[in-house]
């Protein structure tokens, strides 16, 4: 029995959390913790994002040169034992326990990645032989108080490139992330002046080979080549696997007209806009971390550039600030500010959603943030589908109704075909109104509630398609 016109259709919007693993920002609290201890963080951050209803946990697996799974090309990161090259203790594989645990919450993984930076000022612990600065020590520079990988090696590329693919390889994540670190934000000395990047072995290298760039713009094609590379490689290895940059919110002064701040196009190296325009993502999220009345941010203007600029129609989002709220600091935002960021994103035209930096705004529940959220979220939604990836609709399931002795009754099903599933979703009717629920991908049943009258089932694959409803009849 087919009745899918009847079915309303589900809300298709981002809604996601970056969890930040650097100097301990979101998880684990502190380095050091007992396995069980640092699981049962975890869990309590996933369950936040599932009761508030959001669909993705972008979770930096790899904030400088070690790493938070079982790698076999980078050591431990010391955010996890406090030691780097030592895995958390009693042992566990972070990484592998997060997409497990994710996916039966119904959220997304997407592990992030920053791509140069080799070692952060808050680890003290002492450098593991395994560590690419003792391993390729001329690819590694310090720069300030940090070590850098320097994009302008070919090695480095190779190296950044083999730890991403190795993740997407040996582990079920759903997505790829970056954000806004490319070359380095700059560095001062002790007498404040501004220090250049120390790339000039790899420069000169170019230079003999007959490069004709200038500095900086060799320095953006570096990024650029990386970029691509990274996009290129992820879909010749899982074609499902999202690639998503969060680079920062202003491309350039004066896009749009009237705007002023950070150049990242001249700090960073990073031409983001060419990114987005040659399709080199599925995802972009600018990190739009101003308020909407900022006279030269203004988020709505921003968010609206952006959107124009998505000439080849990736999922275009917005990254929030949402751990501005109520920070302690004399320039603390209200926890509407947020909301209302949200509901400008959803009037906004080719916008699809938005990501909140970072977890702890909502672990903590800073300023009420979570109520407004809840609101905001009042019905399930699953991230839209990537049509340039796939447009094929999966075969909807084959659906029984059994009755139970107590009077009750389970829908049950199974997938017709080997289609990659992302989850299911079960949409019932009762007392006049209609229900969606979302059930993970290894899910094959479902108990209505007894006021159920009609019920179907429908898959959704991993690039985001939704097959046709396959129905239950009358219960």
């Amino acid at each position: 029995m087919r009745r899918e016109q009847s079915v309303p259709e589900i809300q298709r919007e981002y809604r996601g959390m970056w969890v930040a693993t650097v100097a301990n920002i979101d998880w684990p609290s502190r380095p050091g913790l007992p396995s069980d201890v640092q699981k049962t963080e975890l869990l309590a951050i996933l369950d936040r994002a599932a009761e508030l209803k959001f669909n993705v946990i972008v979770l930096q697996v790899r904030p400088a040169c070690a790493v938070l799974y079982d790698s076999r090309i980078e050591p431990w990161s010391e955010v996890l034992s406090g030691t780097m090259g030592m895995p958390p203790e009693p042992y566990y594989d972070p990484l592998a326990f997060a997409v497990e645990e994710a996916h039966k919450r119904c959220l997304e993984l997407h592990a992030w990645f920053n791509p140069y930076r080799a070692r952060h000022p808050s680890e003290k612990s002492e450098i593991h032989p395994q560590h690419i600065s003792r391993r390729r020590p001329e690819l590694v520079k310090q720069y300030g108080r940090y070590l850098w990988l320097d994009p302008g090696e070919p090695d480095v590329v190779e190296h950044s490139l083999s730890v991403m693919l190795e993740v997407v390889k040996r582990y079920d994540v759903d997505g790829v992330h970056i954000d806004d670190y490319f070359y380095p934000y700059k560095e001062r000395d002790e007498k404040g002046n501004i220090l250049d990047f120390p790339d000039e072995p790899s420069w000169q290298r170019y230079r003999r080979s007959g490069g004709r760039l200038s500095r900086d713009d060799w320095r953006r094609q570096n990024v650029d080549r990386f970029v691509e590379r990274v996009y290129r490689e992820i879909k010749s290895t899982k074609r499902w696997v999202k690639f998503g940059i969060s680079p920062f919110g202003l491309w350039r002064p004066g896009y749009p007209p009237g705007t002023r701040g950070f150049d990242a196009y001249a700090e960073l190296y990073a031409d983001s806009r060419k990114w987005l325009q040659r399709g080199w993502c599925d995802y972009y999220v600018p990190q739009l971390y101003f308020k909407i009345d900022n006279p030269n941010l203004s988020y709505p203007a921003l968010l609206q550039w952006w959107v124009e600029q998505n000439t080849r129609g990736r999922h275009m989002l917005a990254g929030n600030f949402t751990s501005k709220v109520a920070d302690g600091s004399n320039t603390a935002w209200d926890a509407a500010e947020i909301a209302d960021q949200v509901r400008l994103t959803r009037k906004q035209k080719g916008a699809l959603g938005n990501i909140h930096f970072s977890a702890r705004a909502f672990m903590q529940d800073r300023g009420g943030i979570c109520k407004l959220i809840r609101d905001l979220h009042a019905q399930p939604a699953l991230v839209p589908p990537a049509g340039w990836l796939s447009r094929s609709a999966p075969p909807s399931p084959a659906v029984r109704t059994v009755y139970l002795a107590d009077g009750g009754v389970r829908l049950t099903w199974e997938v017709r075909d080997k289609h990659p599933i992302g989850c299911w979703i079960v949409a019932y009717r009762s007392n006049g109104e209609w229900y969606m629920q979302v059930l993970p991908a290894t899910a094959s049943s479902y108990t209505l509630p007894p006021s159920a009258k009609l019920a179907f089932v429908s898959l959704v694959d991993r690039y985001g398609n939704q097959s046709e409803w396959a129905g239950a009849g009358a219960t």
